[in-house]
């Protein structure tokens, strides 16, 4: 057995909930620069570079902002981003077994379907509440640090306070739609391939209910989810980068990308998507089962000295 054993007794709705956001600010921590590159390729073409400077490709990208940002620009919107995963995964990762049963009235099968559904609730729960925490960390990743650029924000609660004098409660809640639609997606593909997956592997007994297991499921999840939410995802990060007037909504902003750009714009960084999101969840769930594992040896532990 590789990592630590299954708890015989289910984790409560706490334990879920702190075990998923805590490791959601791992793989965070990890894979950050991953998605930084993605969103500076996706709003690529929106508007002319500064200075010339372009970005190709994942490891390009990240290679250029280094030479002319610096290292630390491949953490911009990092605090913002941990707050986002602090609420964000505690809700749509915690709360979704708990959903799952609760659509299934507590019996163990739940079919696809249930466990969509589950998925999307527990998706569109998170972002209606961890919204102004994503638009934050989006706006961040897109400003450049260059000598002579005007940047729009100097730190988190900066952007918070500066979004809601000048664009009000809908400035912190911009992309709510496009962001519940693709978190939905994401939300449900991730964790529904993830469970089908890992369910897979445990019947047909290639693995054990352990890393490996965790690691293959996860990386799995990774790359169908990515397929999936990639269109969403590139609307999104447009339209709540965009400064108010450049869109009229969400839809107006997909339809300007398809005619100006054409279809492959709805895969724009897809690479560094599928490398984020890939490696994001292979951190993610496997340090969410080690720590729910943990949570719980010590709980027993803590139980069994009283």
């Amino acid at each position: 057995m590789v990592g630590l054993k299954p708890s015989d007794v289910p984790p409560p709705l706490g334990v879920k909930m702190a075990s998923a956001g805590a490791a959601a600010c791992v793989a965070d921590l990890i894979t950050f620069p991953l998605d930084t590159a993605k969103v500076r390729l996706q709003i690529q073409g929106e508007k002319k570079g500064v200075e010339g400077i372009r970005y190709r490709g994942v490891f390009g990208t990240i290679s250029t902002m280094v030479r002319t940002e610096g290292p630390r620009s491949l953490y911009n919107g990092l605090v913002a981003g941990l707050q986002r995963q602090t609420c964000f995964a505690s809700i749509r990762i915690g709360l979704y077994d708990n959903v799952k049963n609760f659509y299934t009235g507590g019996t163990d099968q739940a079919s696809i379907l249930v466990r969509i559904l589950a998925g999307c609730t527990t998706g569109a729960m998170a972002v209606s509440f961890a919204q102004p925490t994503d638009v934050v960390k989006v706006r961040f990743q897109a400003q450049m640090n260059l000598d002579g650029v005007a940047r729009r924000y100097t730190g988190t609660m900066q952007a918070y306070k500066h979004i809601f004098q000048n664009e009000g409660m809908r400035g912190l809640w911009k992309g709510t739609l496009p962001n519940i639609t693709r978190n939905a997606l994401v939300n449900c593909t991730e964790l529904v391939t993830y469970d089908l997956i890992k369910e897979a592997i445990l019947k047909h007994s290639l693995l054990s209910d352990n890393l490996p297991c965790h690691f293959v499921s996860a990386f799995g999840a990774g790359f169908v989810t990515t397929v999936i939410a990639s269109p969403v995802d590139v609307v999104k990060t447009r339209y709540m980068n965009s400064p108010p007037g450049l869109y009229k909504s969400a839809i107006n902003c997909s339809w300007i990308m398809m005619t100006k750009e054409g279809p492959s714009a709805f895969y724009k960084g897809f690479v560094p998507s599928f490398l984020r999101l890939g490696s994001w969840n292979v951190v993610m769930f496997v340090t969410f089962e080690q720590i729910k594992r943990a949570m719980m040896v010590t709980k027993k532990r803590y139980e069994e000295g009283n």
